[in-house]
This record gives structure tokens, sequence and C-alpha cells, in this order.
């Protein structure tokens, strides 16, 4: 925090000549507060370089003093002796243990020593297929980004046949070049690779590309490509071991079918593609595939989205459907069998229904398996050190600050049992784990009311309840659900269907109509939601959304006009723009 003090006039060349007296009291005193704070700031509360100082030792959790020159009747005075003491004339000027640090830059270079000794294993254990990658985990290599990117690049496909009903006239024929976007996504998360690495040299972190597996209380083997071992001793571990995409466990499967791991960095088209599977991952993956022009089926088991909005998950099945993905329902493989090499080559898939004895087959291209993940917790040596695991997913049960039953073990991320799996939720927890450990912090991670995007090729955003949840949790007599279609103004040009995208709120009738369910299919789905979820976070109810004047004209603004609920039966077709 700053000094008390208060803003001084600027002074008058001259006024800041003091008496050696006066120099050396003030001397003595700034000496104090060197040497009475672990971290010392001087700083103007106007200047960008002293924000940047502020903020990366907020981030560390580092308790420091800050002086604000330009908030005290001495501010010049003060600069001026500084100099004398550091020949530094400039803000911020910054001492750690006594020690002066220098400026801004200096300072982000020097502040590993404030933090503990912290050292990364990470290791990529080849897919099936062969497929690693770089530092940085499933989010940046072979999930959220490359999902994001080849989800746009569908959605440019759209951009494109929209086009002509705005004007725009081109003979040439489009087509879709796979290497090409491949490529140009590989490079840009090579940069990112890239970029984690130089920050973790930046705050000092070891890095070590290995594989951890725990042989004793506080010892870990890794283990490098190359087989070389080596051992590591810590006074605290975090498992953030994340997880990776399961296998049928049918002939064929490792052999010839591909897996997410796989699919964004695939150097050949895909071709005619079966997705096996129903979640957000296989519906994203066949979303984007047929996006850019391949002939994309779904075989489903049973549900769409488990977990998510019911309702929402079948409206989110029929658009894709409606738009060329065709769907499977209630079979299961028994077998893939390659009938020919290939980049990619052809494989025969076999299934079963899960309803009777009817049995088919198909050739396709490629077959993605999307059928869910396993935890990356079974053979990390947890059993040797007593750390308890779910035997049937392999996920850590932890109390409410991430810490497991060993007490110096805790764990992140989608291995949490119980716990969304989500990468901004990770991220989240790991922030206040660190700050909790070593910064006296005591914030813990809110895992409640947090949105999340199924980047379908309508998108569907979501946060709070489901309605199937929300009717368990506080019975359906007790809710109030507001919901409507509607026709973004983008789609209307266009010749777009105007009963496709639908907004919906669930509200708890009596906690003061609160909304406790948040659901939207439509175009920037995600863009939406993660506004709207700032306003649940602090209490969203009916009336204040009500109160909320909407942005005209944009799909967020049709939750401030919601007037008709499910219990009405009233039609909820589109009436106007």
């Amino acid at each position: 925090m700053s000094l008390p003090g208060r803003r001084g006039r600027q002074p008058s060349p001259g006024t800041s000549r003091q008496s050696s007296e006066a120099r050396e009291k003030l001397r003595r005193r700034l000496l104090g507060l060197i040497e009475g704070n672990r971290v010392m700031i001087f700083s103007k509360s106007y200047c960008p370089h002293s924000t940047r100082v502020k903020e990366l030792f907020s981030s560390l959790g580092v308790e420091c003093k800050i002086l604000e020159l330009d908030q005290v009747d001495d501010g010049a005075n003060v600069q001026e002796v500084l100099s004398e003491i550091t020949n530094q004339r400039t803000v911020p000027n910054i001492f750690v243990n006594k020690v002066h640090m220098g400026g801004c830059d200096q300072t982000f270079q020097e502040a590993a020593i404030l933090g503990k000794k912290v050292m990364v294993l990470d290791f990529v254990v080849p897919s099936p297929q062969g497929t690693t990658w770089g530092l940085g985990g499933t989010c940046v290599n072979v999930g959220c980004v490359p999902k994001k990117l080849m989800h746009q690049a569908a959605l440019l496909g759209q951009a494109l046949s929209d086009s002509r009903k705005f004007g725009w006239e081109y003979s040439q024929q489009v087509k879709h070049n796979w290497k090409t976007m491949t490529e140009a996504i590989q490079n840009h998360i090579g940069s990112l690779n890239w970029s984690y690495r130089l920050s973790l040299r930046k705050k000092a972190v070891a890095y070590v590309n290995s594989y951890g597996e725990f042989v004793e209380h506080h010892k870990i083997k890794a283990t490098n490509r190359k087989g070389q071992e080596t051992y590591y001793t810590a006074a605290k571990f975090v498992i953030a071991t994340g997880e990776r995409p399961r296998y049928l466990g049918i002939q064929g499967d490792k052999e010839y079918c591909i897996t997410s791991d796989d699919l964004f960095s695939l150097p050949y088209c895909p071709g005619k593609t079966l997705v096996i599977g129903a979640s957000y991952v296989a519906l994203e993956c066949a979303g984007f595939l047929a996006g850019v022009g391949l002939d994309v089926t779904i075989m489903v088991r049973s549900i769409l989205l488990r977990g998510f909005d019911q309702e929402m998950a079948e409206k989110v099945g029929s658009y894709m459907e409606q738009h060329g993905v065709k769907f499977l329902r209630k079979f299961i493989p028994v077998m893939v069998q390659q009938l020919e090499k290939g980049s990619p080559g052809k494989l025969k898939v076999v299934a079963k229904s899960t309803e009777g004895p009817e049995t088919i087959e198909e050739v396709y291209n490629t077959v993605l398996l999307a059928i869910g993940r396993d935890s990356s917790t079974r053979k990390i040596g947890l059993e040797t050190i007593g750390v308890k695991i779910n035997e049937k997913n392999g996920k850590i049960p932890v109390n409410d600050v991430e810490q497991t039953n060993v007490p110096y073990v805790y764990a992140i991320g989608d291995i949490l049992e119980d716990k969304l799996e989500l990468t901004p939720v990770a991220i989240q927890a790991g922030k206040l784990l660190a700050r909790r450990l070593f910064g006296g912090r005591l914030e813990k991670c809110d895992y409640i009311n947090v949105p999340t995007t199924v980047f379908t090729p309508l998108e569907y955003g979501c946060c709070g309840l489901s309605e199937e949840k929300a009717i368990e949790v506080y019975k359906k007599e007790n809710l109030e659900v507001y919901q409507t279609l509607f026709w973004p103004l983008e789609w209307t040009v266009a010749g777009r269907d105007n009963s496709t995208c639908y907004a919906k709120i669930i509200c708890n009738k009596f906690d003061n109509n609160r909304v406790i369910g948040f659901h939207l299919l439509g175009p920037n789905a995600g863009e939406v939601i993660q506004g709207f979820a700032a306003a649940m976070k602090c209490g969203l109810t009916k009336q204040l959304l009500d109160d909320t004047i909407g942005i005209h004209p944009t799909c967020g603004e049709v939750f401030t006009t919601l007037e008709i609920t499910k219990s009405s039966g009233l039609d909820i077709s589109q009436k106007g723009c």
C-alpha cells in the first residue's frame, strides 16, 4: 500500500534544495524504508512502468511497501536523494531484501528471487499414432486453441456462402486446403510453445522434459526420452497431468483410429470421416470437419453432450444434421478393419445396435474416437506415497484448497474428482494455490457458475445449471424458465433460418427470481456468455436483466427482453428484428 500523504503541488524551480541536515534526515528515512521492507517500491501513480512492476509483485502474492512520489509533499526531494543512493533518476526504483533491483525491466528479470525454487516436469507420452507436442498442455496443443481455429476455418466457409447475398461476386471455385490450414495453426501453436519456454526461463522456473514418477515421499524419478533417469526432491508437489483420449478396446482401434491428439496436426485431409462419440469434443470436431467440406458421420451410443442441458444438446444436434452431418443413433462400433493403406486410407467399421441384433458396416477414410478421456494418474507412482484416487476413473479427490490426502501433494485441473474439466478453471485454481502456499493469501477457487461454450457450427454457451439439474436441486414448481427463439440480423439478408437460435434462462422463483441457469444457442455464444457470467457471479436476477438496456442489434440483447415462460405454452417464434 502507499504511505500516507497528500498530493503536493509541483515544486517551483529551486524549492527542492534542502539543508544538509534535512537531506541526511531524509536519507536515513529512505534507508529505513529499504531495510524495513522485503520489497520497497518508489513509484509514481501515473507511471505505466511502475504499474507493471506493482502488478508483477501482486501476481506473485508478494507483500510490498509502495511510496508514490507524486502523492507526498517531498516527492521531488525523495527522488533526488534516491538518485544519489542508486544512481538511478527514474521510477520505478525497486529494492528487494535491501538490494537495489533497478527499474521495471531489471525487476522482471530478478523477480524469481522472491519466490520458491520451482521445477516443471512436462512429458508427452506419444499417442498410439505417434503424435507428440510441445510445452503448454492439452489446451494449447491439441485442445481449445487448434479447435477454435479450425472452427473459425469452418465459419469462414459459411461466411463465403452468405457473402453472395450481400453483393459479393466471385466466379472462381472456392475450395479448402487442409495442409495450408494445419501448417498455419501448427506455426501459431509453435510460437505459443516457445513463449511458454521463455516465460519459465524469465521467472527462473526449471523446465525438465521428462516423465515424473514418485519413488518415495518427497522424491520423484524423472525419465527423459533417452531413458536416462534423474531424481529430484521437493517440499511440495502439484499434480496437473490432465487427461488423454480413451480408446474403445475393440479390434483395430489403437492401430487405425485417431483421436483429438492426432487430428490437429494431421498432415493430410482426413476425407470421409466417422466420429465415434457424442461428447463436446466429438461434436466440435465433426462440426468443423463438415464445415470445411468433408463427409462426416457421428456414431452416438446414447445421448448428446452428457452433463449439458439436454434441450440445448438436441438443438445443437438438430442444427448439425440440417447442415449435412449424419448421425447414427444407438450404435456402438465392434471392429475397425483396414482395407487400404494411404493418407488417408480406407477403413471398414462394423457396428451393432444398442437396442437389438442389427449390425451395420460402412467404409470411411478416417475414424476419429471422441468417447471420453482418462485421467493420467495411474502410472506416476501415487500409490507409492499413498495418494488416493478414484479407482474407477482415476480422478483425485481433494479438499477445498486442492490438497490431496497426502498433505504435501496438491492437484489441479481435469484430474480432480467432481470438478469442471476446463482449462481456465485449472489456471485459476493453480494461481490461487500458489498464492495461498507462498503469498500468504486465503482466496479459494470458486467452482460455481463457471461459464463454458461448445464450439459447434452453431455455438452453445452456458453458465450455471442445466434445466435437468435445476429441477433436481430446486424442484420444477419452484422454477420459472424464460425462453425465446431469435433471428440474428446477420442471418436475415443471408436467408438463414429464423427459428434456430435460442435463448433461455432458469430462475429460482423463491430467491428473487435469481438466474441459476443461462443458456444460448447462437453465433458468438462464448463472447455473449462471458459477460453475463460476471453478472451471475454478482447475483443476477430476472429484474436486473429487465432493467438492463440492450445493445441493438446484437444477439446478447435477447436476454434483456425475455417475456415468455415455458409454463405459459406461448409461441416463441421470432416476430421482428
